[in-house]
Order: C-alpha cells, then sequence, then structure tokens
C-alpha cells in the first residue's frame, strides 16, 4: 500500500506545485557543466567519506569548484573531524576556510543510523543520532557561519524521507532527522537575509548506514521509496546551484509525493505504513529480529492478535494487494 499511496499524491502534486516541498527542474551533469555552475566555487562538504560525500565531492570539482571535506575517516582533500567533538569542528572548519580561502557553500552529510525499540530508555544509540545527525550539523554550521555570511553563501541541510515518513525501530533516526529540518528551518528565519538554506530529503539508498538494520534483521527496504546516490548527489548539488535557494527538495518524483503525504495527509500516510508492517510482521520477515520480538506479539504474528486489529489490516490493507 506503501508505493501505491505514493503514485496517488503524485497527481495530487501536480495540483499543488506550489505548496511544499519544491519540484527543482531535473539537473544532470550536463546541464550543471554547460553553465558552469561551481566554477571558481569554494565548498565544504561533511560525511565526506561516504558514499554521497565523496560521490558529490568528485562532482563539485568536476564542475570546477574548490572543495574540502570533513569526516573522521581520513583521505586526500579530506580533513579529518568527528563532527560530535567541539574542539575538533572548530579546528576542522577553520583549516578549510584557510585552505579555500572563501566559503560559499557548505554541503551536510554525516550522520548515523542506528535502531531503537522507542519503548526502551533512550540509550548510546539515541545519544548518537542526537550527536552526529542534529547537533553535528549545528556545530559544523556555526563555525563555518562567518564565512559563509561574507560569501552570502548555502547550506545544503541532507535529512530523510524518514522526519515525516515514520518507520518502526527507526526512533533514534527520525527524531535526529526530523529535529534536524526545524534546525534548518530557524536558521532560514534567523539568517536568511544572508544566507540561502535547503533541506533535501532522500528516500531509501543501498548506502553503508543502513548496516546496523541489516545486522539487527530489521531492514526496511522497500518501505519507502527507493534511489540511487547518483539521485541525492545531483539533487543536493542542483539545489546548491539553484538562483535561489529551494526551502525543501526531495531526490525523486516519488520521494516528493512521500514528503507531500507527510505534510499534508499524514494519516493517510500512517494508515498505508501500518498496513504494509502488518503484512510484513505476518510474513515473517522480522522472524529472526531480537530486536523485532514485542512488535511480533503486539501484531499477532502467531495468529493470536485481536479482531480489533485484524479489520484493520482487512480495511487498510485492501489497496495493498
Amino acid at each position: 500500500m506503501a508505493i501505491v499511496t505514493f503514485s496517488v499524491a503524485s497527481a495530487a502534486i501536480d495540483e499543488k506545485r506550489s505548496e511544499g516541498v519544491a519540484l527543482l527542474p531535473r539537473e544532470s551533469l550536463r546541464s550543471l557543466a554547460a553553465r558552469s555552475a561551481f566554477a571558481g566555487r569554494a565548498a565544504i562538504v561533511t560525511g565526506a567519506a561516504g558514499a554521497f560525500g565523496s560521490a558529490t565531492l568528485r562532482l563539485l570539482r568536476y564542475l570546477g569548484a574548490d572543495a574540502v571535506g570533513i569526516d573522521r575517516v581520513p583521505s586526500a582533500g579530506v580533513v579529518t573531524c568527528d563532527v560530535t567533538d567541539d574542539e575538533q569542528v572548530r579546528a576542522a572548519v577553520a583549516e578549510a576556510v584557510e585552505r579555500l580561502g572563501r566559503l560559499d557553500t557548505l554541503i551536510h552529510y554525516a550522520g548515523v543510523g542506528p535502531v531503537v525499540d522507542v519503548g526502551q530508555p533512550a540509550d548510546a544509540a539515541v545519544r548518537e543520532a542526537l550527536e552526529v545527525n542534529l547537533l553535528g550539523t549545528w556545530r559544523v554550521t556555526a563555525a563555518a557561519l562567518p564565512a559563509l555570511l561574507d560569501a552570502r553563501g548555502r547550506v545544503i541541510v541532507t535529512a530523510s524521507l524518514l522526519a515525516g515518513v515514520t518507520m518502526p525501530f527507526s526512533a533514534a533516526y527520525t527524531v535526529s532527522k526530523r529535529a534536524l529540518t526545524a534546525y534548518a528551518d530557524v536558521l532560514r528565519v534567523e539568517y536568511g537575509t544572508h544566507l540561502g538554506v535547503t533541506t533535501v530529503y532522500p528516500g531509501y539508498v543501498d548506502t553503508a548506514i543502513h548496516d546496523r538494520s541489516r545486522a539487527a534483521g530489521v531492514a526496511l527496504d522497500g518501505l519507502v521509496p527507493a534511489e540511487s546516490v547518483r539521485d541525492t548527489v545531483l539533487t543536493v548539488v542542483g539545489a546548491a546551484a539553484a538562483p535561489m535557494a529551494p526551502r525543501d527538495v526531495a531526490s525523486s518524483r516519488s520521494g516528493t509525493a512521500a514528503f507531500w503525504l507527510a505534510r499534508h495527509a499524514p494519516g493517510v500516510l500512517d494508515q498505508a505504513m501500518a498496513a504494509r508492517l502488518r503484512r510484513l510482521v505476518r510474513a515473517q520477515a522480522f522472524e529472526s529480529a531480537g530486536l523485532a520480538a514485542g512488535l511480533r506479539h503486539r501484531h499477532g504474528a502467531n495468529g493470536c492478535g485481536t479482531a480489533a486489529a485484524d479489520a484493520r489490516g482487512a480495511g487498510a490493507g485492501a489497496a495493498d494487494a
């Protein structure tokens, strides 16, 4: 039902282009290169050793930008830094700006994806998600802000569709990413006269951030629109190159549909996800996952669910058949 719902929402988006997420012209390597979008511009990219960050660095340099990465994994052209450490962040950003000579664009990718049971007390995994995904972005932006304001620059914050499309076991990640979108919104309000701020919402991209959910047996492949690294990178770089900074951008048409639903019809989206989850549990999708034991019991995976739950499932799941 989730994918069906996204498809239905796509039609609604065509009628409401002025509301919610921006629908940018689709950028390509050719279109970006043809207009010399980044010639002479200076950029910092966090999470530079990851799939998104490393690809973005290569693309920015190809397009003529002078780009420096920040990551805790050292590599060529990357300043080593743990974004959870205030002193390291200040030193790394200062070093990057010194190398570049100025700063026009700051792109945030640094993130982690722990899986947790939201019914349990917040643990180290929850604190890690908040420290890296939310406060890491905050720290780096604050350190880079003087240089960005001097250049009337851009900040691109990479959130996630999970900031609005709620999934089980993703509470630490979802809370950190939803809070991150609020941070971007307030940054835009306070500094928008001198700074462009864009939030990007990728869907499911098969990268190392999902290793923990796979290891725990609760991978959620197929529950949100699948996208490629290329989709996200071109969306981020295209937003950074746009004449006016877009506010919110998804990485694909199906992602735009999901974002629209999350903003305008969250109840419909909740029902779609609940129906899909019931089907997965009853199909024993999480059978080997200790983390999902309580979820399996609550959904009556062994045939002991309540009549009310079955009735809800029959009604909400009809479109998923």
